[in-house]
């Protein structure tokens, strides 16, 4: 196994991970800054009010784009596991 290959094997395990995770992590930031804005104009000094609407928006986009994150990570794996052949010569 060539030092290419790994890299480029960590290149495409990264951008993977980092595929999969944007729709959580985006959702998780516009939550929180909504949140924030909210108790910012109110004066609501909770600590734990953003948990709430956070969970409910990470499990709404688990929903919705969960079909679409197995497609991505079963094609990779797929992709993965077609080029141990190569990988072995």
């Amino acid at each position: 196994m060539t030092p290419e290959a790994i890299m480029q094997l960590g290149s495409g395990a990264l951008g993977t991970m980092l595929l999969l995770a944007m729709p959580l992590l985006l959702t998780a930031l516009v939550i929180g800054l909504l949140v924030g804005v909210f108790q910012a104009a109110t004066q609501i000094n909770e600590m734990t009010l953003s948990f709430i609407p956070k969970l409910i928006g990470m499990a709404v986009t688990i929903v919705v784009a969960g079909p679409w994150m197995l497609k991505v990570i079963v094609t990779y794996t797929r992709a993965l596991i077609e080029s141990i052949p190569s990988m072995i010569r």
